[in-house]
């Protein structure tokens, strides 16, 4: 299917942005509607945490987001989401012109001096026919390390709803600043998730979940101890329904899920965020405080998943 670009801008155009400095522990922040900033928590495992709430229920076509991060002087900080962001349909029913209207979101951050920076959302919703494209931009120094996640949901699906002829669009890039040697890509990434790529087994191959998890690591971790990373984040597959995948970046680590159940990516990407910390000498990681998620994915092996017929336990498929 061949969908044209976003264009149009008539819905909410909303900007937040964050700066974390080692002064006095403090940070300056500021948003505009729908969006805004809630009190920020100092957690006992040493991050600030962070959360970033959306008043307006949801996107439709013509909302585009921005968010702006810099972080330096050694801060440690977790950035999260209140809820789940849902997605509206937009075909068909939010039009500019002859156009079907898109929502957009762009996040851009900025780590220096040894910062340390983890974003972790709460899941994306797109209902069908909705129309979603993101961009997020890391920039890094080589003692720096960021670490993220993502899990997007594509159609309502315990409602029996897919995504129908919507299509979800991402784009990632990291950017590494190294001290004596010239900058280097840490990982480019590019997805869309539409038609045929829904159904096919080298797309989605009729699953709805989608998740990504990635570690761009300091440099001053070995490849090694990123290596026994990998290896230990296979086992924490165990009994997690869905396809999974993990393998190494230049300097990091990148996972992918695919499969049925949200739940299962939240539960391996929580036991490989706890392996990230643990490969650094830190404090095992608390959930976020703002998420209403009753679990305990470090403590229990097996979760409960959405039904899928045919669907095993732990396949594996190559990273890519």
């Amino acid at each position: 299917m061949d969908l044209p670009s976003p264009t149009g801008n008539n819905g909410w155009n909303a900007q937040a942005w964050l700066r974390l400095t080692g002064e006095a522990g403090g940070h300056q922040a500021g948003a505009t509607a729908p969006l805004k900033w809630l009190r920020g928590y100092q957690r006992p495992d040493g991050l600030l945490e962070l959360p970033l709430l959306h008043t307006g229920g949801g996107l439709v076509g013509g909302d585009q987001l921005s968010l702006d991060v810099a972080v330096s002087a050694r801060r440690q900080a977790l950035l999260t989401t209140v809820a789940a962001q849902k997605v509206y349909s937009s075909r068909g029913r939010f039009r500019h012109g002859e156009t079907a209207r898109w929502s957009r979101q762009h996040v851009h951050i900025c780590l220096t001096d040894r910062a340390s920076l983890d974003w972790l959302p709460q899941e994306l919703v797109l209902y069908a026919d909705g129309l979603h494209e993101q961009q997020l931009t890391v920039e890094l120094d080589a003692d720096c390390s960021w670490l993220g996640a993502e899990v997007v949901r594509l159609g309502r699906s315990a409602a029996g709803e897919g995504l129908e002829a919507g299509c979800w669009r991402s784009s990632l890039s990291i950017r590494r600043r190294l001290v004596d040697a010239p900058s280097r890509w840490e990982l480019v990434d590019r997805l869309s998730l539409e038609g045929d790529a829904l159904v096919h087994e080298h797309g989605m191959a009729a699953q709805p979940v989608l998740g990504t998890w990635i570690w761009a690591a300091p440099c001053s971790l070995s490849g090694p101890l990123l290596d026994a990373l990998v290896l230990q984040g296979r086992l924490q597959r165990q009994g997690l329904l869905g396809t999974m995948a993990i393998g190494r970046l230049p300097q990091g680590v990148i996972a992918r899920y695919r499969g049925p159940s949200t739940q299962a990516a939240r539960f391996w990407f929580t036991r490989l965020w706890a392996l990230s910390r643990s490969v650094q000498g830190l404090a095992v990681p608390e959930l976020p405080r703002v998420w209403p998620f009753q679990e305990q994915p470090l403590a229990h092996p097996r979760v409960q998943d959405e039904p899928c017929s045919g669907q095993t336990a732990a396949t594996v498929m190559p990273c890519t």
